[in-house]
């Protein structure tokens, strides 16, 4: 299983409540206002993007992106957050 941040900015006054409620059924984890943090099985980043941009607007911001882990342990910092 990989970890993935996805982050994403709504332009034009988009709304956020259809990427927020795709997140959910995910069972992301909300790290920052529009970052969140999940795992998921037998995927990468570039078909979680595809996927997740059928939720946003064309001329929108979105970046999956994988954590990397090494040694069965995720690799990423935070302050603040729960990790």
């Amino acid at each position: 299983m990989a970890s993935y941040f996805i982050s994403y900015d709504l332009r034009n006054e988009g709304d956020y409540q259809p990427i927020t409620d795709e997140l959910e059924k995910f069972n992301a984890i909300r790290v920052l206002e529009s970052c969140w943090r999940f795992k998921r099985y037998s995927t990468d980043a570039k078909a979680l993007e595809k996927y997740f941009s059928n939720f946003i607007n064309s001329g929108d911001g979105l970046i999956v992106s994988q954590i990397a882990e090494i040694n069965g342990l995720t690799q990423f910092a935070s302050q603040g957050l729960l990790g």
